[in-house]
């Protein structure tokens, strides 16, 4: 592994934590250390608000043009470096290097995106109603943020907040997940270079997550947090945000359907279903997750998929010709295989797969159970793993309340050569985004969200930059 930045990057320095305190980095494929790297405290925290604070007003009156060359610089460095930064996210996260370097291309993308965006912010005049007085419309940066980003894209969930954020004239407090600390170090030392004023950007890596955000949000002088994880934390940080009303934009939990009718070109629904339930593992918010497939081409499709699934090559993620790496820690994989287990004693068949293999890392290998009862656990909890679940339904109507029949609503994937049907079902899903007829909906230029449990806002897209602007209106009267 390349040598890494392991301290906490505060006010333009790099620093070790008040007290000393560090963390371990571990391996996901071998269960080893990597490294060890700074471990946040409150002290810190006080520390990297101040610094965020006190560059927030210069930075806001920074030209946009120059904001947007910083994230130009940025988005040209993180591509010189792809295998390096490929490398050490597959080193921490566990992902094949080839989707790694995928990433890193995702990820320098938001910075492009937003460097464009940056010098695109308007305003407006208009005559008020009354023909006497004039209103002008500004947006200006909400003010400091913190930002607190998931462990499975650990490049691209950073740069898709902090892009925005720089774009805005936002200062910010970057709260990586304490998995994957070292994508987000490396991201902060190629914003330095790329000529980014110190306190703009403040990287806290913690294992005391409470101890770090909770007094930030309670104290008044954070005014937005953007949050990508879990609905269970994302609830608790509405609740911490709710004293001094900051603002929120948050990325939740999903359950994806993935809908195959009748008349599915099986050949596109089953590429599809490769990318939505194997891209990063499984270990995606927008993964498929329930697969309701017509009872007449369920076992074909099944067989199929199976097959597909079955010939993928597992292992470390750094060695050549794997398609599939390690779930990122023990806890995950036990979470995954508990799933499965329930589903089998209800009925369910395994095609492939299905079973803890031997030996170290967190591997889990590609699974299919086919004829899965709606009671099983999986149908209403997040797999985040290699598994898909196969169920058969009869009528469009049935499917579409089966599918929305779940608090989260983040994304839908739908597999028919029918127009009619195909816009129907879209806008009958309860989701945020509709992949029709393709496995991939993110793209930076495209708003990124969900309804229901599944969050609050967008990221990317032309909406992306609203998160981080507030209207003001000055009212001119005119005699």
């Amino acid at each position: 592994m390349t040598e890494v930045l392991n301290q906490l990057f505060i006010g333009g320095a790099w620093v070790d934590a008040a007290d000393g305190a560090t963390m371990a980095v571990d391996d996901p494929a071998t269960g080893e250390i990597l490294c060890h790297v700074a471990d946040a405290g409150a002290k810190d925290a006080r520390l990297a608000e101040e610094a965020a604070v006190q560059a927030q007003a210069q930075w806001a009156r920074t030209a946009p043009r120059a904001r947007s060359e910083i994230l130009r610089r940025a988005y040209e460095l993180i591509l010189e470096r792809t295998d390096e930064l490929a490398h050490l996210m597959t080193s921490e996260m566990g992902k094949p290097l080839a989707e790694a370097r995928g990433e890193v291309a995702y990820a320098a993308e938001f910075f492009r995106w937003f460097s464009e965006e940056a010098v695109r912010i308007d305003g407006g005049c208009a005559t008020l109603p009354d023909g006497r007085n004039r209103m002008l419309l500004s947006r200006r940066p909400v003010g400091p943020c913190l930002l607190i980003t998931p462990w499975n894209f650990p490049l691209a969930m950073g740069t898709r907040k902090i892009g925005p954020a720089i774009a805005a004239g936002c200062t910010m407090i970057l709260k990586p997940a304490p998995q994957t600390p070292l994508s987000s170090l490396a991201l902060a030392g190629i914003l330095k270079e790329a000529g980014l004023p110190d306190g703009v950007l403040n990287v806290v890596t913690t294992s005391r997550a409470g101890e770090v955000c909770e007094p930030l949000l309670r104290g008044g002088r954070i005014r937005k947090l953007s949050f990508t994880g879990s609905t269970a934390v994302g609830r608790l940080l509405l609740a911490q945000c709710a004293d001094t009303v900051v603002r929120t934009s948050m990325e939740l939990g999903g359950n994806a359907p993935f809908i195959v009718f009748d008349d599915a070109d099986l050949d596109v629904a089953v590429d599809g279903a490769m990318v939505a339930k194997m891209r990063n593992m499984g270990e995606a918010c927008t993964a498929a997750n329930r697969f309701f497939v017509h009872h007449t081409v369920a076992d074909e499709f099944a067989r199929r998929l199976a097959e597909r699934m079955g010939a993928l090559v597992v292992g470390p993620g750094t060695r050549g010709g794997v398609d599939v790496g390690p779930l990122i820690d023990a806890t995950g994989r036990a979470k995954v295989a508990e799933l499965v287990a329930d589903a089998v004693e209800r009925g369910a068949q395994v095609l492939v797969g299905g079973r803890v293999p031997e030996g170290p890392g967190n591997f889990y290998p590609p699974t299919v159970l086919a004829g899965v009862d709606p009671g099983s656990r999986l149908m209403d909890t997040e797999i985040f793993g290699p598994v898909a679940a196969i169920l058969t339904f009869d009528d469009e109507d049935e499917v579409l309340r089966r599918a929305n029949d779940t608090p989260w609503g983040l994304v839908g994937y739908v597999f028919t050569q029918g127009l009619d049907r195909g816009l129907r079902v879209s806008e009958g899903l309860e989701v945020g985004m509709v992949g029709l007829n393709t496995g991939l909906v993110s793209n930076p230029a495209a708003p990124f969200g969900g309804v229901k449990q599944s969050g609050l806002g967008r990221e990317g897209g032309r909406v992306g930059i609203d998160e981080f602007l507030e209207y003001k209106y000055v009212a001119v009267p005119v005699r």
